[in-house]
């Protein structure tokens, strides 16, 4: 998954979690949402990189 969609299943999760009182599923949906942020991180750093290799 990319970092986008584990950020938006994150934020479905979590808004889920807190309409039903479930706390597990707030924090799943929590976590997905930083998953996706460290992912995305990844991405540019890697463009960066990548791009600073090629010229």
């Amino acid at each position: 998954m990319s970092g986008r969609s584990d950020i938006a299943k994150g934020r479905v999760k979590e808004a889920t979690g807190v309409l039903t009182g479930n706390q597990k599923l707030q924090e799943h949906g929590r976590t997905d949402q930083s998953i996706g942020r460290v992912k995305q991180a990844a991405t540019k750093a890697t463009e960066k990189i990548t791009k600073k290799m090629r010229g």
